[in-house]
């Protein structure tokens, strides 16, 4: 990737953006162009503009040296200022990959006048081009963030947060697998709830069982979906947006899930990842639905019709088993409720994180609106469980 940097910058001055202090990154309006040198030739003064007109001929002559995709972005941003002069900190944001809102839709009102081709139509790709390619396509609804991830993505690091989650959780079933010599339904095992790793309302003062308890599942038909859904839609989720940014949503589910159960069906263990799965489906799902006519991924209306399918099946599945006959009387089976916990964290904050791909969430209204819904939730469920549960005096099943 500095490689690719370097040959595209080379003698233009491009090169030390990638550079550019936080400090910088973050100053005024008017910053000079000392990073940039062929750029503060056209402003003496310094005065941190300069016109779109010597900023055309400066593209024209060293575009070449450009992603063809990014020089798109270049000529849109140019295309769109009204007031005839180019800033130097939208500038610093493209090359840096720090895009602002205002840079944003400068960019969109600008793109409707770029004649290129779409990124789709494009021929000659290697195998590993077509891969990124698809995957943007997948999950971004705007051509222009299309082709802008397409140029950005260097597979390092890789998507290693999903990959490594679902590892573990395969690794943990095939253990405890072999230990209760079972596969199928090993929930309904006498020892199952022994496990120092899964949630129980006796046990609830064990803090890490909010989080531990999805490294166990009801049984492979429970693993199995779980698993897939993660892989299918997580791992490209992971590639466009990042391991921290779809790490969060899923674990922000997660803990959500096992709250609900202790708020909402309070004498009931919990199990599986499904929380943090249907966190990143369902934002996936409502960011397709609310950017419908921008997505363009093959088959959408037949494919979220079959995830819609897969999440209800194994939803009825959770359903199903928790109101049957307990293995281990007088505890019930593991609670459905991390399920919806799951999809309240995907419509609320999983739908802001992806709707703002390359955009920083502290600047989104939303974000903070829905982070803080969570964090009244989160401390809700604290005070609840510990001093709720004494004081409905409630006839809790016993501890494993």
């Amino acid at each position: 990737a500095q490689k690719k940097r370097a040959r595209h910058g080379a003698s233009t001055g491009f090169v030390g953006a990638e550079g550019v202090p936080a400090c910088e990154l973050a100053a005024p309006r008017r910053v000079p162009w000392g990073h940039f040198p062929l750029l503060s030739q056209f402003d003496p003064d310094n005065t941190g503009y300069i016109s779109t007109e010597k900023f055309r001929s400066l593209l024209q002559r060293h575009g070449s040296e450009l992603d063809p995709h990014k020089l798109e972005v270049l000529l849109a941003l140019a295309d769109s200022n009204s007031e005839g002069r180019i800033c130097y900190q939208d500038f610093v944001n493209l090359m840096s990959n720090k895009r602002s809102n205002s840079f944003r839709q400068a960019i969109l009102q600008g793109n409707r006048r770029l004649c290129s081709k779409a990124l789709l139509e494009e021929t000659g790709l290697s195998l590993s081009q077509r891969l990124i390619r698809h995957v943007a396509y997948e999950t971004l609804p705007r051509e222009i963030d299309r082709k802008w991830y397409y140029d950005s993505y260097t597979c390092c690091p890789p998507p290693w947060f999903m990959i490594t989650i679902t590892i573990v959780e395969v690794a943990f079933f095939l253990y405890n697998g072999v230990v209760l010599d079972r596969f199928v339904l090993q929930v309904s095992h006498p020892l199952y709830l022994k496990n120092a790793l899964l949630y129980h309302p006796q046990l609830r003062a064990q803090a890490w069982r909010y989080l531990t308890y999805i490294f166990m599942h009801a049984g492979i038909e429970h693993l199995g979906l779980n698993v897939v859904l993660q892989l299918l839609v997580g791992v490209p989720l992971e590639m466009v947006h990042g391991a921290a940014r779809i790490s969060f949503v899923y674990i922000a589910g997660v803990v959500a899930g096992s709250l609900a159960v202790s708020v909402a069906d309070m004498t009931a263990p919990v199990v599986g990842s499904s929380g943090g799965v249907y966190a990143l489906v369902s934002a996936h799902l409502a960011n397709i639905v609310m950017n419908w006519s921008g997505m363009k991924c093959q088959f959408k209306l037949l494919r979220m019709a079959v995830a819609l399918i897969c999440m209800s099946f194994e939803f009825g599945r959770a359903v199903w088993l928790r109101f049957h006959p307990s293995a281990y009387p007088p505890c019930p089976h593991p609670s459905f409720m991390a399920h919806l916990g799951g999809v309240m964290v995907g419509i609320t904050l999983g739908v802001i994180i992806l709707r703002n791909y390359e955009q920083r969430l502290q600047d989104q209204t939303l974000w903070w609106i829905f982070l803080s819904i969570y964090v009244i939730f989160v401390l809700f469920a604290i005070f609840w469980n510990i001093f709720a549960y004494s004081l409905l005096d409630l006839k809790l099943p016993p501890p494993p």
